[in-house]
């Protein structure tokens, strides 16, 4: 699909030559110095990049700063050790499409890793990671981001798998014959196809197919991710988990009291599972403040949301094109970093520092937390936590280390 031109770093412009050097800088303070002249050890549990940029026509071989959050060229100078990139399609895609929307985002990933062969390599396990990072390769891994895009099938489960999916998000916003979702679950309604099929809210949760699904997932050692999930699913998941879960991208609902954020009760039985959660980069999760001013700015622009909306464009939709419309009037809207400090803080200080990392969903959200304008910029989150005063140890727990040990024991 992509034309691309072939990775040159004697193109790297000063801008990106400043956000490597700095990347070094914060991932010196992070592990010292790397040890052997591997890649340090820094995993993105979550980014939206094949989906919403890719598939979209734009072109992640040549310079999209300012208009993205992931190219090739900013991936590779990173300091990133692992990106796990989303395999995605949204509710219009079910039966006879999702499938085949997954496959074809998994080759598109492919054929872009097989093109950058010298600085990225496809991984599967935590072996494939160490092996990457001997060769200061990135560790490319993938997930996929809604259970709907099985269509209800455990040999496309099986498929999927074998492709090297190592996380599946059970639901996304829209629920599944088999799990209720978080805005499901919260707005007490479900799509007419999901009723007529005699799914009624009082089954939310798993049902006997749902079940069947963890139970696979946890044989294949294909991590079972309960973000976007409801609270019935996540409870019916904890209780039949026989290996650490995740949840790829969410944050702390206690600071910001959003559907997708997690509650105390369920961070601490993700802790007790001795599970992981990629805390979510959006603003609107990490910030509550944001969607008040987010709103007053979409009200301001009111005839312009309309038009969008009678378009067919859905609410994320709008949110996007506001970002790229607006540009510099929209970012500052932003919240500080240290917003972001404040969730992964709040979950060290809750359960510990071994159950808490980085799920940014860059190109899956239009704003993130001021300094966090791409790839290029995870060293200044070890910089904010080292502030707060963490430890080496743990902050390389926090960057890297976590996601890690989850991985290793779901391949057990």
């Amino acid at each position: 699909m992509l034309k691309g031109l072939a990775f040159n770093p004697m193109r790297i412009h000063m801008k990106l030559l400043i956000s490597f050097l700095v990347a070094l800088s914060g991932t010196a303070a992070l592990q010292g110095q790397t040890r052997h002249g591997k890649r340090p050890m820094i995993a993105d549990t979550h980014n939206d990049v094949v989906s919403q940029v890719m598939l979209l026509g734009k072109n992640v071989e040549t310079d999209l700063t300012g208009r993205t959050h992931t190219d090739v060229t900013r991936l590779t100078a990173s300091g990133l050790g692992v990106q796990v990139f989303s395999i995605f399609c949204d509710e219009s895609y079910g039966q006879g499409t999702a499938f085949k929307m997954a496959i074809r985002q998994i080759d598109s990933l492919n054929a872009l890793v097989s093109r950058h062969s010298n600085q990225l390599a496809l991984a599967q396990s935590a072996n494939d990671i160490a092996q990457a990072a001997k060769a200061q390769k990135l560790a490319c891994m993938l997930g996929v981001e809604g259970g709907h895009m099985i269509e209800n099938r455990m040999d496309y489960l099986d498929s999927l798998y074998s492709r090297g999916a190592r996380y599946m998000t059970l639901t996304w916003n829209n629920s599944t014959p088999w799990a209720t979702s978080a805005k499901d679950e919260t707005e007490g309604t479900l799509p007419a196809p999901y009723l007529r099929r005699g799914f009624a809210m009082a089954d939310r949760g798993l049902d006997s197919m749902g079940r069947a699904v963890v139970q696979r997932m946890q044989q294949l050692g294909m991590m079972v991710d309960i973000s976007h999930v409801g609270e019935a699913t996540f409870k019916d998941v904890l209780a039949m988990a026989t290996k650490p879960v995740i949840a790829s991208h969410s944050s702390v609902y206690a600071i910001c009291p959003h559907r997708r954020n997690l509650k105390d009760y369920q961070i601490k039985a993700i802790a007790k599972n001795k599970g992981f959660i990629g805390v979510n980069f959006y603003s609107g999760f990490l910030d509550s403040s944001y969607s008040k001013r987010q709103l007053a700015f979409q009200l301001a622009h009111k005839a312009e949301k309309d038009s969008l909306l009678a378009l067919g464009k859905k609410d994320y939709q709008v949110d996007d094109w506001f970002a790229h419309r607006y540009g510099a009037v929209w970012q500052a809207l932003r919240p500080p970093l240290s917003v972001l400090i404040d969730h992964i803080d709040y979950i060290v200080k809750l359960t510990g520092p071994k159950y808490v990392g980085l799920g940014s969903d860059f190109d899956g959200i239009e704003s993130a937390p001021q300094q966090l304008n791409g790839v290029e910029s995870f060293s200044v989150i070890a910089t904010g936590l080292k502030a707060r005063g963490y430890s080496a140890k743990n902050i390389k727990r926090i960057m890297g280390g976590n996601f890690m040990r989850v991985l290793r024991a779901n391949e057990r």
